[in-house]
């Protein structure tokens, strides 16, 4: 009789990997780049918030000593439309009770209300160690930065404090709709990531893509005599995917909110079907 087997020793490697594996479903995306699901404005704050943590999370092992990724918010208040939950209210009773004069009551039009609401939106600062200095400063842009409203005005004030400093700004925008950020030529793409590094401007790089090409690889500007680390989104967002359970909140069978043009659908469609054309 032999004694009992001594327990096996896994590596962070074969723990991540079980877990991947294991995470799997038939209906995880099969998209190459950008999944276009996620742009959906009912979870895009949370795509967000998870992408901003994420992001510093893994940049953070690159960059420190030297420096370190923060995660900041931008707070403000802006209106939405509040609908009437209950339309019963407006219903005029169907069996009044006999008064000396009929009256006949007039029926309103439905109308939303504007309320306040608080909006947060986080960003990254990557920070000198010692000093504090924000060398880098990486957005992500929300589809209140991209449409007429105090989204847009609260964003442009930042981007313009950037642009007019000595800090470095790493522009990410992964939305279909929306007005885009001017640059001095007309570039029609479904996404891009814009790197405008302070001592180049008004130079900028752009990398656009579409919906069918991989996520752009970039490097993250620092100050000059660093090294630069490789900013690659894709494995972020699919680790997003995963952790936020996201597969629960969407139906792969329908068009995605906003919808894609229907020969992107029809492509869409094959890769979550397996046929990739």
């Amino acid at each position: 009789m032999g004694g009992l087997r001594p327990p096996i020793k896994k590596s962070l490697h074969q723990y991540h990997y079980h877990y991947s594996s294991r995470s799997k479903s038939p209906m995880q995306p099969a998209f190459i780049g950008m999944n276009p699901y996620l742009e959906d404005p009912e979870l895009w704050t949370e795509v967000h918030a998870w992408l901003m943590v994420l992001l510093a999370r893994s940049l953070n092992p690159l960059l420190t000593p030297r420096y370190r990724a923060a995660v900041e918010k931008r707070v403000y208040t802006d209106a939405v439309l509040v609908g009437i939950p209950d339309v019963s209210v407006f219903q005029t009773d169907t069996d009044p009770r006999p008064t000396a004069s009929t009256q006949v009551l007039s029926q309103p039009m439905q109308v939303n209300v504007p309320m306040s609401e608080e909006v947060q939106e986080s960003y990254l600062e990557i920070r000198q160690a010692g000093t504090g200095r924000v060398v880098t400063v990486i957005e992500l842009l929300s589809p209140k930065n991209k449409r007429a409203g105090v989204g847009r005005v609260k964003y442009n004030a930042k981007r313009t404090k950037v642009l007019t400093s000595h800090t470095h700004l790493v522009e990410i925008d992964l939305l279909r709709t929306g007005e885009a950020q001017p640059i001095s030529v007309q570039v029609q793409s479904d996404y891009r990531i814009l790197v405008s590094r302070a001592q180049q401007r008004l130079q900028a790089e752009l990398y656009p893509f579409n919906l069918r090409d991989a996520i752009p690889k970039f490097r993250l500007p620092l100050l000059l005599e660093a090294e630069e680390p490789i900013l690659d989104l894709e494995p972020i967002l699919n680790e997003i995917y995963q952790e936020a359970a996201l597969e629960m909140a969407i139906d792969y069978t329908k068009q995605p909110v906003p919808p894609l043009k229907e020969a992107d659908f029809l492509w869409a469609q094959q890769r979550l079907n397996g046929t990739f054309l």
